[in-house]
């Protein structure tokens, strides 16, 4: 079968420049495919591999799967694929990985599914991407089969398929069944050690993790610090740093994600102080401040009281990601610095960070503190109308904070009342807000108004509980006012 996006009648392939006479084999091939660096590329090459009719190599449809579904066209490796008549197990099992790691890890159960269907014997490595695909996807029952079926197979006493299964248990917060895997491994190696411990952590049993973290034959720095993070994790900061200690005193070097942990523990703390140190402390050891720690280090400077040093930390990082935005603009609205809060939002947007639900929580948060319903109007259009993201109970408070504090309600009242909402009626209304989904400026407004004006809170309810959500789109030539 020839795939009908790169025939060879077709396809134009100035990326090589060899003669049509000399030879394209397997190896040739397979190099060209190495030094591609876009899906364009790609298909030159895969119509090199048709014409020449190396379709039967396994290795190199397996290099076309791997490589497509890393560009992002995992319907392409899919067609790969299917071209094959008899896939070996290897190349089932990448085609799986591919599904999973893709972010179709059902698609990878399915296929392992239709492997067992057609006769197809399964190999040691098959197991642990099913079951990846599995905790992708939140299979625990089809989890179990997989487990069963390494059992009757007799692949269960490989090392790398228990790992896997006993970390899809506690993924899937079955403690139990998790523990149990690990008690009848007959060979444990350290990632088997620290998963366990990871998942006795992630369920609260910091008591049962710490005893089988003490009775490790040997630790690495994950095993350390999955135990520092879960004394951060349950507010037991102390524990953590005596840890910490033991650690270097055993020259086991801390990674970035054991920093981050005891930047977090300072920030529980709050201590400027020690924060400072385990600040100082990273920058000694050469480590990057890169998007996870510096928004953690943003994060403690600002919840220590100090803006200054949360906004030296942002200014001097080369890569940011979104949760770095969000802390930072977050962090300005908190100290008063609302103005500076909304500048950096927009210098966000020429930055071409695509904000999300919390950024907005932040920008509203400062439009309320500066009492100011045109901007809050503002940003509440370009979220829902620009952005496409769906209110929160967040952004309802502040539009609702921002309407009474303005007193912006058409004067409701004729008997002098100010049209205020306490504090149990806000979080009342803005709870109607979000079960009506209400997105038009003019609809919220009106929402506020009657509620205001003492109407009854189940006549409410009933008013816009049948509102169509064909009614309820924001319309920006009557809501920028």
């Amino acid at each position: 079968m020839k795939v009908a996006c790169c025939t060879p009648d077709t396809i134009n392939v100035p990326y090589f420049r060899t003669s049509e006479t000399k030879r394209f084999g397997s190896q040739e091939a397979l190099m060209f495919l190495e030094k591609c660096s876009n899906f364009k590329q790609l298909k030159q090459v895969h119509g090199k591999i048709i014409r020449f009719g190396l379709t039967y190599d396994q290795l190199l449809i397996r290099k076309l799967v791997q490589l497509s579904s890393s560009y992002g066209k995992l319907n392409y490796a899919t067609l790969v694929f299917d071209q094959l008549n008899a896939p070996d197990a290897f190349t089932w099992n990448v085609m799986i990985r591919a599904y999973t790691i893709s972010g179709s890890p059902e698609k990878g159960i399915l296929l392992f599914k239709d492997m067992l269907c057609h006769g197809f014997e399964p190999d040691k490595f098959t197991y642990p991407f099913v079951i990846n695909a599995c905790m992708a996807s939140s299979a625990l029952d089809f989890g179990r089969g997989v487990h069963a079926l390494a059992i009757k197979m007799r692949f269960w006493g490989d090392l790398y398929v228990q790992n896997t299964m006993m970390n899809l248990y506690f993924k899937c917060e079955d403690v139990d069944d998790g523990c149990k895997v690990f008690d009848k491994m007959r060979v444990r190696n350290v990632f088997s050690w620290t998963t366990v411990i990871a998942g006795l952590v992630a369920s609260g049993k910091l008591d049962a993790a710490r005893e089988l973290f003490e009775q490790m034959p040997s630790k690495n720095v994950v095993s350390w610090t999955a135990m520092i993070d879960g004394y951060v994790k349950y507010k037991q900061p102390i524990e953590a740093f005596n840890l910490f200690e033991r650690m270097q005193d055993e020259n086991v070097r801390p990674n970035e994600y054991t920093v981050v942990s005891l930047v977090k523990a300072c920030t529980e703390m709050g201590s400027f102080k020690l924060g400072k140190r385990i600040h100082d402390f990273s920058l000694n050891n050469g480590f990057e401040i890169g998007p996870f720690l510096g928004t953690a280090l943003i994060d403690m400077y600002s919840k220590c009281g100090s803006l200054y040093d949360a906004r030296t930390v942002f200014d001097t990082m080369k890569a940011r990601n979104l949760a770095t935005w969000n802390t930072m603009i977050t962090s300005l609205g908190v100290h008063g610095f609302r103005n500076e809060a909304i500048t950096l939002f927009e210098e966000m947007e020429k930055a071409n960070e695509v904000p999300d639900a919390i950024t907005f929580v932040g920008v509203l948060s400062a439009c309320v503190h500066m009492n100011n319903l045109e901007q809050g109007q503002k940003y509440f259009n370009l979220m829902t109308d620009h952005y496409g993201i769906t209110p929160i109970l967040e952004h309802y408070t502040c539009m609702i904070e921002l309407y009474t504090r303005a007193n912006n309600l058409d004067e409701v009242s004729t008997s002098g009342n100010t049209g205020s909402l306490s504090i149990e009626e806000n979080h009342n209304v803005a709870e109607l807000l979000l079960e009506s989904k209400l997105t038009s400026i003019d609809d919220i407004q009106k929402l506020i108004h009657k509620h205001c004006g003492d109407l009854g809170f189940s006549e409410l309810a009933l008013d816009h509980s049948s509102t169509s959500s064909s009614e309820m789109q924001v319309d920006i030539s009557q809501t920028n006012r």
